[in-house]
């Protein structure tokens, strides 16, 4: 379509229709293609009526302002251009434009009521400005007086940073010298004054490019980071809010809100982005930042640097990053804590760098990215070994050991460089405690890939077992247990374990819970301790004991809630092996036979791996408290919670779900909220066991109890997801019957259930051969035809629904009745069209109907008279048809019956459906008769 008269007509009508979207699409079309002056402002000002319905005030403003360019006196773009105005809160603007309507027509009263309210609203915002910037100036005079009471401080301080927060407040506290008078504040060196002023700083900043910028330009990004890098943990962590907020800003994310002049602004904020990852960059390799401040760096780069969404082609912020500062990251990665020239640490830096470079090769988009990135590890790594100065070299290894925890397929290439594994080996028969130290950590990291194991068991192994039988040091005692367990259990079973620990699996175990629980030793050993402990509880009898040892699983439950990525793996790991909740593969016994012949050794199931076993740790571990534990995993940093371990806690939650006994208690203790996130994020096999969980949960609980609030909705798309015919028969059960339970809560959830098109696969299960899968999928559609969404689409035309429902009535199976009985007395109740379409979708109908009023079952006999009630209350031709066949003498039976309680129900429909045919005449009463 050329024509823009007619562009702008179908326009008016999708208009009329509140069909907004196409509207706005013939509207723009029409614009493109006209060239007369007059139609061309009765576009813009309509597409300003789009916008103005579609919420999006500032382009209906400007589209208003386009037509009144061209005709000033264009009454309703000056009308639409003041209604924007106010939304936006320009209101003296909004005043004017309406002024101007009110003055071309004086008489119109709307004119003249929407002058009443600007003009009223406009003097109770100057009220308030006013009010404000006097409260913003005593709230300072109080917070510089040195000599004002403590208390009078502190609530001077929580005001303000509330007021920070409104737009109206943000904008008088920056109107009126605020930004210098809180850099005052933070200069005080008072941390509740310098709190409270970051606090505000951050309040004002959220959602205002415009400020952000200019507090950015004022305060300086190295004034930012050298508070950021102060040893004061609450201060850290509101600076890095702040610069947080700023950066937010900049790259245009956050909540959206239009400024003023500010739309007409074009910011340029890529030179200050690049200027804030520059000194953040710089953090990380100076002495003068605390270890804190350095986590606080890398979890800014973590969060911004790298695309969020792969689609994205833009990852220059990440090449940037590599280019200026890969050896930056690689040299806090190779900081080795026990050496005197070593940055500030805290636990879990090296490990967030880690993360980082990980994060950043995976950004990049091709290969000759990726060859540029190993190329500048590869070249730092060589400047850093040194035959003649080992210090140096064990930076190198440590280095190499940070990249196999980050960008694994990357540090095994960097494995593969003349003479490292070799080096790593060698280090391990040093005398220096150091070099065992560094050497039998990089040996664990890279004993993850199968080929290097294998180089690691002929050349190291020995060394090993040397240095955990003779060295007194328990740190480096720990890690060579660990490493001989990683590498015993290389081929996933416990047969390997058993092999390398000499038959001795319990006593290495019982060495790892003792290291576990001894709070003397640092806790960077004692999570060595727990990696230990998820090897070998591949053997059942360690995993036995270590459910019955209730101070070692508090001990390691208390440490995951330390957030690190190494130890929830580990963590979530041991908890797999204990609760046996891993994949295992089926022994074809053919093959067994035939291994068994040929003298090699296959695997059996340990007694201790049976089921009985398998409930009485599951009891073992809820008891000590492991659903707080695994609340608290879920709650990690993206950037520590990795897929991996998030699938192994999915499939911990649904092993302790099993029994349904155990699962108030799950939900009691925060399982049901924990299992939302790990239901929608993670490994396909974590989002499908989570979800099963989610189901396990909610067949039986309380959806209210279980799942409070809105998060209730929330767990419908994963239960939705079960419904795939993928998915096993159990898991589809189950989320039936969660549905099942969902859908007769409320009309909103009934309606969040057929948002997430649940409805064809419900109306597939109801089908199905499976006896259980069609009771729980017919009992789901029976709660869901009480919504009026799913009562259209079964008086719709062209589908089967209403016969399905139907001829499930006359199932053999009693609860699949029961089910179909109540959907059809429901939609015969609610749809009048229904009655009459049930005569017609099979001949069946008045036979199964007939069956139903006859039914032993009185819950069934029940729903099959009130179905008749509602089609003899429907229609006087559909109640004569019933009236001339057989049903007549069932209501006249079951009606003539003397009242009885247990009945009565039953047989008060039944004389309901004689007097509706009385009234019709269809039929007399006896004593006429």
């Amino acid at each position: 379509m050329e024509d823009p008269i007619q562009l702008k007509e179908e326009g008016n009508k999708y208009f009329q229709a509140s069909d907004y979207e196409k509207a706005l699409q013939s509207y723009t079309q029409a614009i493109k293609l006209n060239k007369d002056k007059a139609l061309q402002a009765v576009l813009y000002r309509n597409r300003a009526a789009c916008f103005l319905k579609k919420e999006e005030y500032a382009k209906a403003a400007s589209d208003a302002s386009r037509a009144i360019d061209i005709n000033a006196s264009d009454i309703k773009a000056l009308y639409r251009r003041s209604q924007a105005l106010e939304k936006l809160g320009k209101l003296d603007q909004a005043f004017k434009d309406a002024q101007k309507c009110a003055t071309l027509e004086p008489r119109n009263k709307n004119f003249q009521e929407t002058l009443r309210r600007l003009g009223a609203n406009i003097q109770e915002k100057l009220r308030i400005q006013f009010s404000t910037d006097s409260r913003v100036q005593k709230m300072f005079e109080i917070l510089l007086d040195e000599n004002s009471d403590k208390e009078k401080r502190e609530k001077a301080a929580n005001n303000l940073i509330v007021l920070g927060r409104e737009e109206a407040g943000a904008e008088r506290i920056f109107q009126n010298n605020g930004v210098n008078l809180l850099l005052q504040l933070i200069e005080t060196k008072n941390p509740d004054l310098i709190l409270a002023a970051v606090r505000t700083l951050s309040g004002m900043c959220t959602g205002h490019k415009a400020r952000a910028t200019a507090i950015l330009h004022y305060l300086g990004i190295d004034s930012i980071c050298m508070w950021m890098s102060v040893d004061n943990e609450e201060i850290s962590l509101a600076v890095c809010n702040l610069l947080q907020t700023i950066t937010d800003c900049l790259l245009g994310q956050g909540k959206e809100e239009h400024h003023g002049k500010e739309e007409a602004l074009v910011l340029d904020t890529k030179k200050d982005l690049r200027m804030i990852t520059m000194r953040l960059l710089d953090m990380l390799v100076s002495k003068n930042v605390s270890g804190q401040g350095r986590d606080r760096a890398l979890n800014l780069l973590n969060k911004n640097i790298p695309r969020k969404d792969l689609k994205d082609h833009d990852n220059s912020r990440s090449i940037f990053v590599i280019d200026n500062g890969l050896k930056k990251i690689l040299k806090v990665v190779g900081q080795i804590p026990e050496m005197p020239d070593c940055l500030p640490l805290t636990e879990n830096t090296q490990l967030t760098a880690s993360v980082l470079l990980n994060k950043l090769y995976d950004d990049l988009r091709c290969d000759p990215e990726r060859d540029n990135y190993r190329l500048i590890c590869e070249e730092y790594i060589k400047s850093k070994i040194d035959p003649q100065d080992m210090d140096k070299t064990l930076h190198a290894v440590q280095i190499v050991s940070g990249v196999l925890q980050g960008p694994f397929d990357l540090g095994n290439k960097l494995l593969g460089m003349k003479g490292v594994m070799e080096m790593m080996v060698a280090l391990c028969g040093s005398e220096r405690e150091i070099d065992q130290l560094v050497a039998v950590e990089a040996l664990i990291h890279a004993s993850t890939k199968l080929s290097r194991a294998t180089f690691i068991i002929t050349n190291g192994v020995t060394l090993l077992k040397e240095i955990y039988k003779k060295t007194k040091n328990e740190k480096i005692k720990i890690r060579a247990l660990v490493g001989l367990c990683k590498l015993g259990s290389a081929g996933g079973t416990d047969y390997g374990l058993r092999q390398f620990a000499e038959g001795s699996t319990e006593k290495l175990a019982k060495q790892c819970r003792k290291w576990l629980c001894n709070t003397s030793i640092d806790a960077r050993t004692r999570k060595w301790a727990v990696e230990g402990l998820s090897y070998l509880t591949l053997d059942a009898d360690v995993k036995d004991d270590f459910v019955e040892d209730e101070p070692a699983l508090k001990a390691m439950f208390d440490l995951a809630k330390a957030s690190d990525k190494t130890i929830l793996y580990s963590v979530a790991s041991a908890l797999v092996n204990c609760t046996n909740s891993y994949d295992t593969k089926e022994l074809v016994p053919e093959l067994v036979q035939l291994a068994k012949f040929s003298k090699q050794h296959v695997p059996e199931e340990h007694p201790k791996d049976k089921k009985d076993f398998v409930v009485k740790r599951v009891k073992r571990l809820l008891k000590a408290g492991v659903v707080s534990a695994l609340a608290c995993m879920v709650k990690a940093d993206s950037a520590i919670l990795t897929d991996q371990s998030k699938e192994l806690i999915a499939r911990v939650f649904l092993a302790l779900c099993e029994d349904p006994k155990d699962r108030g208690t799950i939900v009691a203790q925060g399982g049901g909220k924990a299992l939302i996130p790990l239901a929608v994020e993670g490994t396909d096999v974590g989002k499908i066991k989570a979800s099963h969980a989610l189901a396990k949960i909610a067949a039986i609980s309380n959806p209210d109890i279980a799942f409070p609030g809105e998060r209730v909705y929330e767990v419908v798309r994963p239960l939705v997801s079960l419904l795939n015919t993928e998915r096993d028969g159990l898991q589809n059960y189950e989320a039936l019957l969660g549905l099942t339970n969902f859908s007769g809560r409320s009309d909103k959830l009934r309606l969040k259930i057929v948002k997430e098109k649940a409805l064809p696969d419900i109306e597939n299960y109801m089908f199905e051969n499976h006896d259980q899968l069609r009771q729980a999928a017919t009992e789901c559609m029976c709660n869901l035809v009480v919504n009026k969404e799913v009562q259209e689409r079964f008086v719709a035309d062209g589908n089967d629904r209403l016969k399905l429902v139907v001829l499930l009535c006359g199932e053999d199976d009693e609860k699949v009745q029961v089910a179909a009985a109540g959907a059809l007395a429901m939609l015969t109740a609610a749809q009048k069209k229904l009655c009459s379409k049930m005569t017609q979708v099979t001949t069946q109908w008045l036979e199964i109907l007939q069956r139903l009023c006859l039914h032993d079952n009185m819950e069934l006999q029940h729903r099959g008279l009130v179905i008749a009630f509602n089609l003899i209350s429907c229609d006087k031709e559909l109640a004569k048809k019933l009236v001339e066949s057989e049903l007549l003498e069932i209501l006249t039976y079951i009606g003539k019956q003397e009242d009885h309680p247990k009945k009565q129900h039953i047989i008060s429909v039944a004389r309901d459906c004689l007097t509706k045919c009385m009234d019709y005449e269809l039929i007399k009463p006896l004593s006429q008769a």
